[in-house]
């Protein structure tokens, strides 16, 4: 393939929210273009690429799918993907292999959701993308709008998303769900006429450009605008095709007259004139539909539209008694959908070679070498050259061949190709991939960013934590492989072929042994890692799995290890008490996962428990007065926790804080970067001159960054003074160059600051002071070596004692005092004092109290969590955002539905031009097992729900409330009949699933004794 051959290339995914239509569009683009492999007359019916029973059944995408189209000398390589939240991970291995997307948007049900994280994502892997506005004929059918309200309607759409791709543009919103809430707040006022609205120059989305298409994919129609700015130039004398697509969108008008395309202010008062789009485009398509569907309809309009346009439509079609397929058969014809689709993705969407060069930050990062002084120079060169071919696509044989994996997907055996040297190369096949998965073969999905790869070519398997600088120390992140065929994928169908060049997308067998969830391959050791895919949401939804029968261990153990290669998403580990744990996305991906594992990979019934929820603990407070905060945590206050080791050598006093809500969401969606930081090591490091997360900026530095909002995050909700505030600042900009650790696993939401008090006490005793390791780190303050001490011996204890104290931070905040949850948002000052040893304690010291530094860490972990217990503890939940869409009838039932699950209402609205109600709410994690069935069942079917994780919570109730008030007292007595609350509740059902002691009644009556026959 030479470079001409690459820029007729396009890899294309289609991203929407669930049920607006990606499949059945996908179907028509198949059957025009796809070979033969589908008869048009099944498009729409048959979802070509929801090959799986589990699909056909519930009627849903599961996974990404790829199938070659072949347009007018382009090769297209279109991706469909989920739309549902619980596989939107599939949607993340869908972008990465694409370098354009077309955006489905339901005319009808308009911007959902998951429409907010589709477009967040695309802008995440810098893609391309292009506008689809699909169900055009429910506007004319089912809501019966008007051209004119339709306009509006599609209009306020196109805005909209606009606005979204704006907003993620100016990183203005930190997630999907802070854009869903703000948009909805932020609605146009009333007399804000959308006719009137200019798109601006920058606007992402414009129709008048042809980046935006109008479609019904069920009935095989659509149009761009050029389709009738060609037709029209012709009608309109001394119109140019250019003007007239520029005119046909937006607040443009034609004046018969005079000829003359206007704006609004230049017509006059009394003219009733109509948007060009209205009149020239939507009237002749209202027209065409109600002289087809309406009983006494004018058949002689679709007479015309066949003549004007020399349709040739066989006389049998025109003549069905069912108008529908009357319909069909007319607007197929007439305004094809995969024409106006596909010669807009190959003129608006970008080729590979266009597409990578300008994808490149993201997709390889540059690498700033800070002090290193052993890297080999031919080795960096040799990676650079390497990433200047991923820049350029370079597909000639010389190049370094790259390819990324982005997951591995199961096909059984029976639907690999057999044929030719392909069957013996299988034959020959003795590997793992053969031998355990006799039934299943393990493929992946990759694209090919540089060289051409070839069949039973030898290539290095990179994980992400491969460093080619880092020689020895990085070898166990690259293994040697070799490639046993290539497929070209037709859906579920695959194509052998011996080699592919850059730019395509292919599947790879042979790598089964070798990669887990997603890998780089490279044709040359020296070869940075592609960048690690970003998910938009982590699996919450956990479950303890046994075989039914325990001597099918081991094929549950095997089928387990197979799931976690086929499904990119789902996470296996194994809990303290021995159980197999398995996360996934949501109960249908769970349900999924389930079913696969019983039917396909381990073959043996399974038990499945109840949801394992996760929970953090904290204390009372909003964090919100920082000023008091930092005063309470002064060591001359009062309000600490002393603790002494056994051997009484060391005291420790602890003192703990509430943080700022914003600050601890910023360490908790940062845990990944700042593990990077933090962890850090050897003679040279490497800084990735952009971050992951896009930005308008050219090369942002992400520790700079993150320092800037650690300062603002501190302090964002400090007093409303001037002079108030930037004390406060001064305050904390100075706390946090003390910044000794942070916790659980060193990457938390928790600190631990280093004391700031008198080194040597009166008693003689020594402060053990710890370094300010993580400021240091992340620049606050400069690395200096401490200073001497006169009492040698005592200080180099002191030192030795640094590591024992952080690490009994890290197991406080790993497991709190309530239910051994991990904390949430604290702050610790931790003050050890260690004394001098007498003679008699060094010869008790071993035999009695066991290793001092195991005393200091237990004393630790001790002191921390009675500390977070004297500051009245709270749990803390995780929260669902929840997007519900009912019919008026159906909203008490749905009502009662949520407030039974303790949910949150945040908004109710009608959606415009139906009667239909959208409506979100806030429900715990802990609450939404079962949620859509109840919903379901109380409504009748009548109304629906998505979920995603949004946020971390606090309950506010008190777990160990006594009544101490006279009117608590009057309500609740002494205290013995309170019922245990919410928050007593969740945290007894924990401590009863990890066997930790529960204060509970055993014997409810024991006056009298109970049978099942009741005596009178």
């Amino acid at each position: 393939m030479d470079e001409s051959d690459g820029r007729k290339i396009r890899n294309i995914c289609i991203l929407a929210h669930v049920d607006h239509g990606k499949t059945t569009l996908a179907d028509h683009l198949i059957a025009s273009s796809g070979g033969g492999v589908l008869h048009p007359r099944l498009a729409g019916k048959l979802r070509y690429m929801d090959y799986l029973d589990e699909e056909q059944r519930r009627a849903i995408t599961m996974k990404s799918s790829s199938i070659s189209l072949k347009y007018k000398g382009h090769s297209l390589n279109l991706i469909d993907s989920p739309g549902h939240m619980d596989f939107c991970s599939e949607v993340s291995t869908a972008a990465r292999l694409s370098d354009g997307a077309l955006v489905l948007v339901d005319a009808v049900e308009g911007v959902h959701i998951q429409t907010h994280a589709v477009l967040r994502q695309a802008w995440v892997e810098k893609l391309t993308p292009c506008l689809v506005l699909n169900k055009i004929d429910r506007l004319i059918c089912e809501l019966k709008l008007s051209p004119m309200e339709a306009y509006t309607r599609l209009i306020r759409i196109v805005h909209e998303v606009n606005g979204i791709v704006s907003a993620y543009k100016s990183a203005k919103y930190l997630s999907d769900v802070d854009s869903i809430i703000a948009s909805s707040s932020g609605e146009m006022s009333a007399d804000e006429n959308p006719e009137f609205w200019e798109d601006d120059e920058e606007v992402t989305f414009q129709p008048q450009k042809g980046n935006v298409v109008f479609v019904c994919a069920l009935d095989g129609w659509g149009f761009g605008i050029s389709e009738f700015a060609n037709f029209y130039a012709s009608k309109l004398a001394g119109v140019s095709v250019t003007n007239l697509q520029k005119a046909l969108w937006g607040p443009r008008y034609y004046v018969p007259k005079t000829k003359m395309i206007v704006e609004k202010k230049h017509l006059s008062a009394e003219s009733k004139a109509k948007p060009m789009f209205v009149q020239f485009v939507l009237e002749p398509l209202w027209q065409v539909y109600e002289a087809a569907l309406d009983p006494g309809g004018d058949r002689a309009v679709l007479e015309k539209v066949i003549k004007s346009f020399n349709l040739s439509i066989p006389p049998r079609e025109l003549q069905n008694k069912d108008p529908k397929n009357v319909l069909q058969s007319v607007m197929s014809r007439w305004l094809p959908l995969s024409d106006a689709v596909l010669s807009m993705a190959v003129k608006h969407l970008p080729d590979p070679i266009a597409a990578q060069a300008f994808r490149i930050p993201r997709l390889v990062p540059e690498r700033k070498i800070i002090g290193g002084g052993d890297v080999d120079p031919s080795v960096l060169a040799e990676a650079e050259l390497v990433r200047k071919s991923i820049e350029a696509c370079d597909s000639s044989r010389d190049a370094a061949c790259v390819v990324f994996v982005s997951k591995m997907f199961a096909i059984p055996m029976k639907m690999i190709p057999q044929d030719g040297n392909h069957r013996e190369r299988m034959n020959g096949l003795n590997d793992e991939d053969s031998k355990s998965e006799s039934d299943e073969c393990f493929l992946a999905f990759a694209r090919i960013f540089s060289g051409v790869l070839r069949a039973g070519q030898r290539v290095f398997v990179i994980s992400t934590l491969y460093d080619p600088l880092k020689g020895e120390s990085s070898q166990k992140y690259i293994q040697e492989a070799e490639l046993h065929s290539i497929y070209l994928m037709m859906g579920q169908g695959l194509t052998p072929v011996n080699e592919v060049k850059a730019g395509n997308v292919v599947a790879i067998r042979g790598l089964g042994p070798y990669i887990s969830k997603s890998a780089t391959l490279s044709s040359t050791r020296n070869c940075w890692p592609l960048a690690s895919m970003e998910f938009q949401v982590s699996p919450t939804l956990r479950v303890a799995i046994e075989p039914s029968d325990p001597a099918d261990m081991s094929a549950l153990m095997k089928g387990l290890r197979l799931l976690n290669r086929a499904d990119p998403f789902v996470e296996i580990t194994v809990s303290a008490r021995g159980e197999h744990v398995l996360a996934a996305a949501g109960e249908v991906h769970l349900e999924r996962c389930v079913k696969d594992l019983k039917d396909r990979f381990a073959k043996v019934n399974i038990e499945v428990s109840s949801p394992l929820v996760s929970y953090r603990e904290t204390i009372e407070g909003d964090g919100s007065n920082l000023l008091e905060s930092l005063r309470s945590l002064s060591l001359n206050a009062s309000d600490y926790v002393e603790k002494r080791t056994p051997n009484g050598r060391c005291v420790i006093r602890v003192h703990v804080m509430k943080l700022p809500h914003a600050l601890t969401k910023l360490l908790d969606e940062n845990t990944d970067l700042l593990g990077d930081i933090i962890g850090g090591k050897g003679s040279h490091s490497v800084t990735l001159l952009e971050s992951q997360t896009p930005s308008l900026e050219g090369n942002v530095d992400p520790i700079e960054t993150l320092k800037k909002e650690l300062i603002e995050a501190g302090v964002s909700t400090s007093p409303e003074s001037k002079k108030d505030r930037e004390k406060c600042k001064a305050e904390w900009s100075k706390l946090l160059k003390r910044i000794w650790a942070l916790g659980p696993r060193e990457k938390g939401p928790n600190i631990l600051f280093a004391p700031d008090g008198k080194r040597i006490r009166d008693d003689g005793s020594i402060l053990v002071r710890g370094s300010p390791h993580v400021s240091q780190r992340l620049g606050f303050t400069e690395d200096v070596t401490a200073e001497a001490s006169e009492e040698e011996a005592l200080h180099s204890e002191a030192l030795t004692l640094e590591s024992s104290i952080v690490s009994g931070f890290q197991l406080a905040t790993a497991s709190g005092p309530l239910c051994d949850e991990p904390m949430w948002g604290l702050a610790f000052t931790i003050e050890s004092h260690l004394a001098e040893d007498s003679e008699t304690e060094k010869q008790q010291q071993p035999e009695n109290f066991g290793i001092f530094t195991g005393q200091v860490m237990t004393a630790v972990k001790d002191a921390c969590r009675a500390a977070v217990l004297q500051r009245n503890p709270r749990i803390v939940e995780a929260m669902y955002f929840c997007e519900l869409n009912t019919a008026p009838e159906y909203l008490g039932p749905m009502y009662a539905v949520l407030s039974r699950r303790r949910a949150r209402i945040l908004k109710e609205e009608m959606q415009e031009g139906s009667s239909m109600f959208t409506v979100h709410a806030y429900v715990p994690v802990s609450e939404s097992f079962g949620f859509a069935d109840e919903l379901r069942k109380g409504t009748s079917g009548g109304a629906s729900a998505l979920m995603v994780l949004s946020h971390w919570e606090m309950l506010e109730e008190d777990p160990f409330f006594v009544p101490r008030t006279e009117e608590e007292i009057e309500e609740f007595g002494d205290g013995a009949s309170v019922l245990p609350n919410t928050a007593r509740k969740l945290i007894d059902a924990v401590r009863r699933r990890k066997g930790l002691h529960v204060e509970e009644k055993v014997v409810q009556h024991a006056t009298k004794q109970r049978t099942l026959a009741r005596k009178v």
